[in-house]
């Protein structure tokens, strides 16, 4: 049962493999986010990669590019691995997935002022995480465009320096422990 969900929404697909050049936008669950969404709909039609997008509580409906709402626990994974690319919002669990895969993401953080978040600590999030291998940080449409059209390097699975796994370990327990 575990796949006959990813299976679904990839149908008439062929079949999933790690190097398969799907790139998967994922919004998490709990809030909305349409502007990610829509922008990636937008340039869904140039890209040469399948997309399958997450749009969990948005109410916008894509039209070039395969969606579900959500995927169950059980398939993200799953689908996560079979994806060349991840684009998300700028959360927690998401970067860290990526990293555990070495997948490349694409980071669009949520902003408080359009009202898709209660503040900006997304904004904070790609502040750390921003230059650092595998993580891209789309502030505009034109760099999430511009990052989506690119062969993306994935994350090795080791950080570059010691300081700085040092320097996301800190900021990490202090986002924890703010929340």
């Amino acid at each position: 049962m575990a796949h006959a969900v990813a299976a679904s929404f990839t149908a008439g697909w062929p079949p999933l493999r790690r190097s398969c050049p799907l790139i998967l936008v994922t919004v998490g669950t709990q809030l909305p986010f349409d502007r990610l969404v829509k922008s990636v709909d937008t340039f869904a039609k140039e890209l040469s990669k399948p997309v399958l997008a997450q749009i969990g509580k948005g109410t916008y409906t894509p039209q070039n590019m395969k969606w579900i709402k959500n995927i169950e626990p059980a398939d993200f994974d799953r689908v996560f691995f079979d994806a060349s690319v991840i684009v998300s919002h700028a959360g927690i669990g998401t970067v860290l997935t990526a990293k555990r895969f070495g997948k490349p993401i694409i980071l669009v953080p949520r902003q408080a002022s359009l009202g898709e978040h209660r503040n900006d600590h997304q904004l904070a999030t790609v502040g750390q995480l921003a230059g650092r291998p595998g993580i891209y940080v789309a502030h505009t449409d034109d760099d999430l465009r511009s990052y989506l059209l690119e062969d993306l390097d994935s994350p090795s699975h080791e950080d570059s320096s010691e300081a700085g796994r040092a320097s996301l370990v800190t900021y990490l327990k202090n986002y924890i422990a703010a929340v």
